[in-house]
């Protein structure tokens, strides 16, 4: 999950590189700021955040978070004030 700022043409370019920096390491977009990416183990979930601590912007709030599959699964999904059904977790999620 990230808070990043957009107000200088320098921040928004920081912004771009790393959403698209998650996308090539194979994150996909729950909603706005929100990007998670399936791993298998937690030795694999620990590669992935490091190699997103190596591609932090400089300004903005960064989290990471792991949740199992279990916990994903929990989830409730509304849009509007309907409710969807929540995907169908994998093995594990990691969500960064």
């Amino acid at each position: 999950m990230f808070d990043l700022p957009v107000v200088t043409p320098d921040d928004r370019k920081a912004y771009t590189r790393f959403r698209k920096a998650l996308i090539r390491q194979g994150f996909s977009m729950l909603q706005f700021s929100v990007y998670a990416r399936f791993c298998r183990s937690e030795e694999r979930s620990s590669v992935i955040g490091q190699r997103i601590r190596k591609m932090l912007p400089p300004d903005g709030e960064v989290r990471l978070m792991a949740v199992t599959d279990h916990q994903f699964g929990k989830m409730e999904v509304y849009y509007g004030k309907k409710r969807r059904a929540t995907e169908k977790p994998p093995d594990q999620l990691s969500f960064f």
